[in-house]
């Protein structure tokens, strides 16, 4: 069985540069990963000042949710809603 060191002796540029590619994009997902990350935890530090100063969190996820959407979608989703609803008399 090959040793790692021996290994690389015989790798080819081609088989090298692979390698180093690979290398690289593992990194830039870890890294990535870290930023989104920290991201996430700035986005739950908003909500929990948001919630602080009196705001319904639950409301606040469905409004940026809906922002999302695009508006013909959005309109399509609130009209099946409400004709659910009234079927169901809610409204």
């Amino acid at each position: 069985m090959a040793t790692s060191a021996a290994m690389k002796e015989d790798e080819s540029p081609a088989t090298r540069f692979a390698v180093d590619q690979l290398k690289s994009i593992i990194e830039r997902i870890e890294r990535l990963e870290e930023e989104k990350k920290a991201i996430s935890e700035d986005i739950k530090d908003v909500y929990a000042e948001s919630k602080g100063n009196g705001f319904d969190v639950k409301a606040l996820r469905t409004i940026i949710r809906l922002r999302k959407q695009d508006p013909n979608e959005r309109q399509e989703e609130e009209s099946i809603l409400e004709t659910y609803m009234q079927a169901l008399g809610m409204i």
